[in-house]
């Protein structure tokens, strides 16, 4: 891999399925060894996930070196203590207390290594009274309040079409290592980044704890608009649709222009946000139909031209067709064992000086069991076969 932000720095994933293993992802991306552990034989559940192919484990595994350890044994759990002693980081997203039943909690641990930053991903943290229930993304995204307010008004609540949370939860405990990371650099200490579902998603609510306690208002589902923040929606087109975004005083002005009642930029019903958010409804069938009477590129150049923010719902054939995405690279062709055609999201954000890298998909089960139990820890051939034949490796 070429010398990405991370490299030089070791982390070893225990996590499984996504909430873990995304902040794995992140690392890995931008130079980190990443370490998986594997149940042997099985695996991560990942690698059989995906919508039709199961194909997703090749995206979040990707730039990962796969081993298989029985972290249920002790000869399995006193291998994970020799790992720690040479590592950065260890990643974890089992349920809260399992990994004390296995004496690898973060006491023990630091105490191996004090400079190990230990990266915890749960349903809902650590510690608190609902610390050792099971707690997946889904849930996480209810009672961090996203799931409320998501869909229509008229139906129940919706979901994003991805497993936000997880990934949410993992962004976050990515940063947080990071932090982790620079107090380290300062003080030769690790410490413990406590990540949870529900908390990462509540970061994101925005303004709604204080609307409740304030001003007693609780958001509800709108739909496809935030209320009062107008215009800003998808509106028909001959051919489709567009999401056009005006609500700026500014950028309502030359919408205004373009449309070509340039009297309703300055107009009072209009000219600023509150009033503007006041007839949303109102200024969304103006606008629709307006757009009607063209084609949905033709709306695109219009807004370019006036600069007025516009653009496609894209799906995975629109992005592949865009010049733009080919200009930055967005999407990038990674050779595959199995499939050909393989393309894949690429690294995020994208860094000046140490960009980072996909250098490989996910790997083989236990793919490098033999560099890293043989070269890392010292193992001869012999002691391998031998905790290979006992199911711990």
């Amino acid at each position: 891999m070429a010398q990405g932000a991370l490299s030089g720095l070791r982390l070893i994933e225990m996590g499984q399925l996504i909430a873990g293993p995304f902040c794995g992802q992140l690392m890995g991306d931008h130079g980190a060894e990443v370490i998986k552990i594997e149940p042997p034989k099985v695996g991560d559940a990942m690698r059989n996930w995906g919508q039709g192919i199961p194909l997703w484990f090749s995206v979040v595994a990707r730039n990962k070196k796969s081993i298989t350890l029985n972290l249920r044994e002790k000869d399995g759990q006193q291998i994970v203590r020799k790992l720690a002693e040479k590592a950065d980081f260890l990643l974890e997203n089992f349920r809260p207390g399992t990994l004390e039943r296995w004496n690898l909690g973060w006491e023990e641990l630091h105490a191996i290594n004090e400079a190990l930053i230990m990266i915890r991903v749960s349903g809902y943290g650590q510690t608190g009274p609902y610390s050792s229930r099971a707690g997946y993304g889904g849930i996480g995204e209810a009672m961090g309040g996203m799931r409320y307010i998501a869909g229509e008004p008229d139906r129940p609540p919706s979901r994003a079409g991805l497993s936000i949370g997880d990934s949410l939860a993992a962004t976050y405990a990515c940063l947080g290592a990071l932090m982790a990371l620079n107090h380290r650099h300062n003080t030769g200490k690790g410490q413990m980044v406590d990540s949870a579902i529900y908390e990462s998603v509540l970061a994101m609510m925005e303004s709604t704890i204080p609307e409740f306690t304030v001003a007693d208002h609780i958001r509800e589902r709108t739909g496809s608009i935030l209320p009062r923040v107008a215009p800003s929606n998808v509106y028909p087109t001959k051919d489709g649709s567009v999401l056009v975004a005006g609500n700026q005083d500014s950028v309502w002005k030359r919408m205004a222009t373009m449309m070509g009642v340039p009297e309703l930029g300055d107009d009072p019903r209009y000219n600023s946000h509150m009033a503007r958010g006041e007839r949303q409804a109102e200024l969304d069938d103006l606008i629709s139909d307006w757009t009607r009477q063209y084609t949905s590129r033709e709306v695109l150049d219009l807004c370019e031209q006036h600069g007025v923010p516009a653009g496609n719902m894209y799906r995975a054939p629109e992005m592949l067709e865009d010049p733009h995405f080919a200009a930055r690279q967005a999407i990038v062709d990674v050779p595959h064992p199995l499939h050909d055609n393989f393309k894949m999201q690429n690294v995020a954000p994208k860094l000046s000086e140490t960009p980072g890298n996909i250098g490989w998909v996910g790997p083989e089960l236990g793919q490098h069991n033999e560099e890293i139990y043989g070269e890392l820890l010292g193992m001869d051939t012999r002691t391998m076969d031998a905790l290979a034949e006992r199911g711990i490796i």
